[in-house]
C-alpha cells in the first residue's frame, strides 16, 4: 500500500506545494511546529531516509537547501533546522522548521492553520524561490 506521501505525490492527496521538481517535492506539514513548517520528499518511496541512495540523498539535500534558503527569507527566522525523524510515514522525509531557538523545535507543540492560510503560507514562501 503506498504511504501518503506517495498518494501525494501521485496527485491522490493535496498538499500545500511549496517547491518541486522532477525528483523531490516539498510541501507544508499539516501538523506543523512552526509556521512554515515544511517537509522534503524524494518522489520514489524510499521508507528510511538513509536508505536512499548517496546520489539521490545528496540532490535531496541540493534542493532542500533551495526551500530552506526560501523558507529563512519569508519568515525572517535565524535559522532553518533540520529533523529527520521517520517514523510517523514510512517515506524518507527531511523536517525544515523555522527556528530562533532550540526551544522552537518541539514537535509535541502542533499549531493549526486554516486551509486558506496553508495555502497564502506556501504561496508565499514560493516568492523568495
Amino acid at each position: 500500500m503506498p504511504s501518503i506521501f506517495t498518494k501525494i505525490v501521485q496527485g491522490e492527496v493535496p498538499c500545500y506545494k511549496v517547491a518541486e521538481n522532477e525528483r523531490f517535492l516539498a510541501f507544508l506539514d499539516i501538523y506543523p511546529v512552526a509556521k512554515g513548517h515544511t517537509l522534503v520528499i524524494p518522489k520514489q518511496e524510499i521508507d528510511y531516509y538513509f536508505d536512499l541512495e548517496d546520489d539521490l540523498i545528496a540532490e535531496m539535500n541540493i534542493f532542500a537547501k533551495k526551500v530552506a534558503i526560501a523558507l529563512k527569507k519569508y519568515t525572517n527566522c535565524k535559522r532553518i533546522c533540520t529533523a529527520v525523524i521517520g517514523y510517523e510515514v514510512p517515506h524518507a522525509h527531511l523536517h525544515l522548521i523555522p527556528t530562533n531557538s532550540m526551544a522552537d523545535v518541539q514537535f509535541s507543540k502542533k499549531l493549526k492553520f486554516s486551509p486558506e492560510e496553508f495555502k497564502e503560507i506556501a504561496q508565499d514562501i514560493q516568492k523568495f524561490l
